[in-house]
Order: structure tokens, then C-alpha cells, then sequence
């Protein structure tokens, strides 16, 4: 409906500086259905997308209903993470259909640099991919500076996935989108292409189309209590990694996890298990996100404050004996 596409372009122009029309904006019911029209429209069976890594492990299964193969490209960390375009380059072939980034990844909380963004969209637009930018969290950034959204300025083919899920907390209202930007001769065919592929499912439900500007308008106090929780859960873990020094934490810029370095005396799987049965304290493995060495795991900063710290303590005296 175009009131909800109307409501969610004028967010993108008021949280983001991003001049999007309606039409630019196709719905979904989420981003994983968002994902599988992507799929749809870029690639045919056994085509491939390049993924970073690490990442979130829903892009598997996402893949394989598609018929498409997933190719990763190693980030490399370095006093923050990075994207090694050597890496990237050496992935990408003659099936290769598109490059996925998550801004900010998922778990690891960094963002495309700006430099990096320019350098993503000239790779892309040399090879005739389509970058897909994974936004959900874009709005958590601990950053000072706006963090800017990869449809801006978009050189070559893009297409931004959000919805309400993270940006409100309201993952059951089931609305999402991609937003479509670029060359305008690209985007015009993708977009055509793009309703076929809508129009045969028409998944997103009225009401809640007609509730979304509603719904965005309303966004503001919830990022702010998130915001809030996982600002003093950061700084609570500082405070108990600084009175130990066998554990670090990775750098994160954003979003709603931080990944811890722990001693790799045991597979990431063996200690995650040994917490939750010796220390009652649930934590991600690393290998979940594909880490590519053991010594990783992930917490969740939106635990409430007294049940993070008393786990953080667990996981420190657990890793620390």
C-alpha cells in the first residue's frame, strides 16, 4: 500500500538523510521473505552471493531454499574490523550475482566505513553485481556521528533491508522492506521485476500497513531504552574485563551484542555448553557466526543490567579458573 511506503520513505529522509520515493520501496513480511525476493530476482539456481564472514548464520538456510550458493570472504580484524578487498575479489567468479554487508554486521557491531562503502559500490558496479546492504540495526549506533546509510549516494545497484523488528521492538507486526537505489536504468528493471515477485505473494497484512507510520513515529522511546541498556552493559563489561587479563573485547560500534576473546583452551562450543550447565549462563558460541579460530564468544547486551553483570561475572571466573 502506498501509505506504508510513504510513511517508511519519509523515515529514511527524517533518521537518515536518504531521498527515497515510494516507489523506490517494496514490502515484505520480513526481511527474511525480503531476502528471498532478492534471491529471486538476481539469481537463478546455483548462482552465488558473497557473504562476510563473520556473520549471522540465517543467510544458509536463506541460500538453500533459493537454490543459491553462498561464497564468504574473510573480515579482517585489526584494532576494529575491516573488509579485505584482496579476499572479496578472490571470491567472486563468473556465477557471482551479488555482494551481501551488514551494516552494522551481526555480531561483531562494526559498520562499512565510508571509504569502504565507495570502494564496495566500485567493485560491484566494475563486475555488474547488486550490493545488498543488511540495515536492521542501522539506528543503534554508540558512534557520536550519524552513521549513513548505504543508499546514499549508491553508485552501483543497492538494496536496503530494514523493518519494524528492530527499528520499533516489533518483530510480531511482521513489516519489512528493501529499498532500492542506484543507476536509475538498473533500478527501474529491478523494481519492475520486483513487484512481479511482491505481487505474487502480497504478504504484508493491511493493518499493519496502515499502523506503520504510526509505528515508526512511535520508535523513538524504545531505541532509547535500548540504547540506554546496551550503553551500561558495555560499560559494565569493561569494568569487569579491566580486573582481569585473561579475556578481551572485540571492538563494536553498534547493535545489540559484543564478542568476547577467550582463552581457546576448549572449542567455542565445549565452554558455551560448560556455562550453561556449570554456571547457569547462556552465551553464542563463536563458530555460530563463523569465527574462523575457537577463543570467540558472543553476549547479548540487552539482558537487563543485574542479569548481565552477574553473568558477565559467571563467564569471567568460569574462563579466568
Amino acid at each position: 500500500m502506498a501509505v506504508a511506503r510513504e510513511a517508511v520513505a519519509d523515515y529514511y529522509r527524517k533518521q537518515h538523510g536518504v531521498a527515497l520515493a515510494a516507489d523506490d520501496l517494496v514490502l515484505a513480511s520480513g526481511t527474511s521473505e525480503a531476502y528471498s525476493f532478492l534471491f529471486r530476482l538476481l539469481c537463478n539456481a546455483g548462482d552465488e552471493v558473497i557473504i562476510p564472514a563473520p556473520g549471522y548464520p540465517l543467510f544458509d538456510f536463506l541460500a538453500d531454499i533459493c537454490d543459491v550458493k553462498l561464497v564468504r570472504f574473510a573480515l579482517v580484524y585489526d584494532h576494529g574490523w575491516q573488509i579485505d578487498f584482496a579476499a572479496l575479489a578472490a571470491a567472486a567468479t563468473e556465477r557471482t550475482r551479488a555482494v551481501i554487508v551488514v551494516h552494522p554486521n551481526n555480531p561483531t557491531g562494526h559498520y562499512v566505513r565510508r571509504a569502504e562503502q565507495r570502494q564496495l559500490a566500485d567493485f560491484c558496479r566494475e563486475r555488474g553485481l547488486a550490493l545488498i546492504a543488511d540495515e536492521v540495526f542501522l539506528d543503534f549506533s554508540m558512534a557520536e556521528n550519524r552513521v549513513e546509510s548505504l543508499l546514499k549516494g549508491a553508485r552501483a545497484l543497492t538494496f536496503a533491508l530494514s523493518g519494524l523488528s528492530k527499528i520499533c521492538g516489533l518483530p510480531q507486526m511482521k513489516l519489512a522492506w528493501l529499498a532500492v537505489s542506484g543507476p536509475q536504468p538498473e533500478k527501474r528493471e529491478a523494481l519492475a521485476r520486483l513487484e512481479l515477485i511482491a505481487d505474487a505473494y502480497l504478504s504484508a497484512a493491511t493493518p499493519v500497513q496502515l499502523a506503520a507510520r504510526t509505528l515508526l513515529e512511535m520508535r523513538g522511546p524504545f531505541q532509547e531504552q535500548v540504547m540506554q541498556r546496551v550503553g551500561r552493559n558495555l560499560c559494565e563489561l569493561d569494568r569487569q574485563l579491566a580486573g582481569q587479563n585473561v579475556s578481551t573485547r572485540l571492538a563494536c560500534d553498534g547493535g545489540w551484542t559484543a564478542v568476547l576473546r577467550v582463552p581457546a583452551v576448549q572449542s567455542d562450543e565445549a565452554l558455551a555448553l560448560a556455562l550453561l550447565k556449570e554456571r547457569s549462563v547462556l552465551v553464542h558460541p563463536g563458530h555460530f557466526y563463523d569465527f574462523a579460530r575457537p577463543g570467540h564468544m558472543v553476549v547479548s547486551l540487552i539482558v537487563p543490567e543485574p542479569e548481565f553483570a552477574q553473568g558477565i561475572s559467571r563467564v569471567l571466573a568460569h574462563v579466568s579458573g
